[in-house]
Order: structure tokens, then C-alpha cells, then sequence
């Protein structure tokens, strides 16, 4: 991490806390915002962006929205996973926003835009439907929807409501495993909530600015929970069962929170049985995605 101003964060997390709108002052705010809270949002678009392409899944090519821009944190990613792009737009109710993140954007031409245009190939939102009202639409037309939000329970409802209304116009690619209702509206599991954790960098933890940073904001460097959901209004293949949360493991058995197209329960893994997947499971190495039929 390069040298971050720390009184500067500490004012932007409390605008954060407060919920204030107008949290950029200059270019200066958006330069450490980008270097520290904007690369753990970077690191949950790594790992949606990786998800959808082990489902097989790549985006249609043309025009591509990030809509509530920022620094751009998210554009930046998907043009680094994705080729194809012919124009981005970001948009943005911070001029002050949209011209920084456009500055770093290579090779693709960028319109910045108040208002999103009519319709897009690719849409991305990112971290931001905690600041709209409820239920949420979405900002223009697209044939493709990706959408990173923080881990918790609030957010996740959102995002499951919102898959509720658009499942009969789009597909889902992830992290849903199939296109039925969604498991988690069962009345057994309204204590649960649709959420997984990206991998932080290894190098993150050597390097005392991010010891510090995880102090001034108060966070487990080591968790990094994120809820998403990727829509697509073309075919897209299912099945499998897909690890909701962290697993509990104890002494001879492990319990799962699995999703499928038969709904969301908790499945019992046998040590005995399975040996190899329960180590993965109490090294937290397994994967969150399950393709064999024999997945319990």
C-alpha cells in the first residue's frame, strides 16, 4: 500500500458511518478511498467475476454501465476478467468521481454520464443498494446484470427480493445453482442470509498500512463477506449446490448450508465417510461450489 493519508480516511469512514452524500472533497479523497477501501471491494469483484466464469458464464460484448462509478473500482475489474467492452459509461452523482475513475481506464472510450443511458449490454452496481430506497429498480435496461454488495443480512434480502422480481426476465449465474425460488424465503430460514467470503491477498497481511487500516475501520482483514447477484436474460447452465457461509466443523462431522433447486438446508458431512472433503472443510479450503451429484 502506497502512503495513505489517515486523517482523510478517518473523515471519509465517518461520512460513511453517517451516511453523508457529499463524502468527496478533492481528488485527494478519492486517491486513498481508491487504495484502501476501494481494493477490499476489488477483491469481492475478483471473486464474483471468477465465480461466473467457472459456471461457464462470459458477458456480451458492447456497452457496459457502472452505475454509482466511485472510483471505477468495479469497471476497472471487469475490463481486466472481460474483453469486448466498445464504450463505458460511469456514472455518477460525483463529477468529482467520474472524472477520476475515467483517468484510469485504458484502451475503451468512457462517457460520463449523471443520468444512465436507456440501455447497456452490461450493468454493474456496486455497493450501493444500501443508499437506495426499497424495493430497488434497476437504473436502465441490460442484458447482463452483476451486482457486489457487502455480506450482511440486510443487503442480502435485498438482493434475494430483487432476484424474486427479475427471475422471470433474466437467468441466474451465481451464485444460484439453479433458476427456482429462492430457498432462503422458507420460513426455517429467515435467520439465514445468502452470503460468501472473497480471499484476501496474502500479501495484505505483511504489510503494516493494511494493520493499520483494518484498526481505523474497525475489520477482520481475514473476512471479507460479500452477497452478489449476476443476472443474464440469455440461456445459462444449472445444477449443483452451491456452500451458503462459513461450514461448522467439529470433532467427526462438519454441518453445510447448502443451496440447490431442492432449496436451502443444512447437511451433515461425515469425517469417516468423506475424509478429504472434511479437511478441506476444517482448513476452510473447500470450495463453495459442489457439481457432484454425491455432495451431500
Amino acid at each position: 500500500m502506497r502512503s495513505i493519508d489517515w486523517k482523510t480516511l478517518e473523515r471519509l469512514r465517518v461520512a460513511f458511518l453517517t451516511g453523508t452524500t457529499d463524502y468527496w472533497h478533492d481528488e485527494c479523497d478519492l486517491e486513498n478511498y481508491d487504495a484502501t477501501f476501494a481494493q477490499r471491494i476489488a477483491w469481492k469483484w475478483d471473486y464474483v467475476l471468477s465465480e461466473a466464469k467457472r459456471r461457464g458464464w462470459s458477458p456480451p460484448t458492447g456497452t457496459v454501465l457502472d452505475w454509482g462509478c466511485g472510483t471505477g473500482i468495479a469497471s476497472r475489474k471487469f475490463l481486466e476478467c472481460f474483453t469486448g467492452v466498445r464504450r463505458l459509461y460511469l456514472c455518477d452523482r460525483s463529477p468529482l468521481a467520474m472524472k477520476f475513475a475515467a483517468q484510469r481506464v485504458r484502451d475503451v472510450e468512457v462517457w460520463q454520464e449523471s443520468v444512465p443511458p436507456r440501455s447497456v449490454d452490461v450493468l454493474l452496481i456496486s455497493h450501493a443498494l444500501t443508499e437506495q430506497p426499497a424495493p430497488f429498480a434497476l437504473p436502465c435496461e441490460a442484458k447482463t446484470v452483476l451486482i457486489v454488495e457487502p455480506g450482511t443480512y440486510e443487503v442480502s434480502r435485498r438482493l434475494i427480493a430483487l432476484r424474486e422480481h427479475l427471475r422471470g426476465e433474466f437467468n441466474v449465474v451465481a451464485p444460484c445453482t439453479h433458476q427456482a425460488v429462492c430457498g432462503m424465503l422458507a420460513a426455517e430460514n429467515e435467520r439465514h442470509w445468502c452470503h460468501h467470503f472473497a480471499p484476501t491477498p496474502t500479501a495484505v497481511f505483511m504489510d503494516g498500512n493494511w494493520a493499520r487500516f483494518a484498526k481505523l475501520a474497525g475489520i477482520d482483514l481475514r473476512s471479507l463477506p460479500v452477497s452478489y447477484l449476476v443476472l443474464d436474460r440469455r440461456p445459462v447452465e444449472s445444477g449443483g449446490m452451491r456452500v451458503i457461509g462459513r461450514p461448522r466443523v467439529y470433532k467427526a462431522h462438519a454441518l453445510v448450508l447448502g443451496c440447490n433447486a431442492t432449496g436451502v438446508r443444512e447437511r451433515r458431512l461425515e469425517k469417516r465417510t468423506e475424509p478429504d472433503l472434511y479437511r478441506k472443510l476444517k482448513k476452510g479450503m473447500a470450495d463453495t461450489l459442489w457439481l457432484e451429484t454425491k455432495a451431500p
